[in-house]
């Protein structure tokens, strides 16, 4: 999936979206993402400042894998860190909502804007295939 022109978490949600269809990938990346937080939290409030990075590892570790294994994409945060994680936390309250379903079938349902679209694999012969 290709990266559209992204300027607001608005214009990134769906892309977002679009890449987390898999409701396996959204629970992996649900627990990575709270059990990351909770040890890098932990380690905050406990002066223990070496959890930090364990609790991104965590976090960005339950995402690559479920992006790369099980989803067969690109994480989102490669591009748009950000918006990964604010994305992260708003599927995860929508999971948590019982309207994450819901969301990836509207977001799915419109029409990807020709920048999002993947491109079209051309020949050296100039014939598309």
């Amino acid at each position: 999936m290709s990266t559209p022109d992204i300027k607001s978490f608005e214009d990134f949600w769906p892309y977002y979206v679009r890449a987390h269809k898999n409701p396996v990938t959204r629970t992996v990346h649900a627990i990575g993402t709270s059990v990351g937080a909770a040890v890098a939290i932990t380690g905050l409030l406990l002066g223990k400042k070496s959890l930090v990075p364990v609790g991104a590892a965590i976090g960005y570790g339950c995402a690559w894998y479920s992006h790369f294994f099980i989803e067969g994409n690109k994480p989102a945060t490669f591009g748009h860190p950000l918006y990964s994680l604010a994305g992260d936390w708003v599927m995860i309250s929508k999971m948590l909502r019982g309207t994450m379903d819901a969301e990836v079938e509207r977001v799915t349902a419109q029409a990807v804007p020709v920048s999002a679209a993947p491109p079209v694999p051309v020949s050296g012969d100039g014939v598309l295939h």
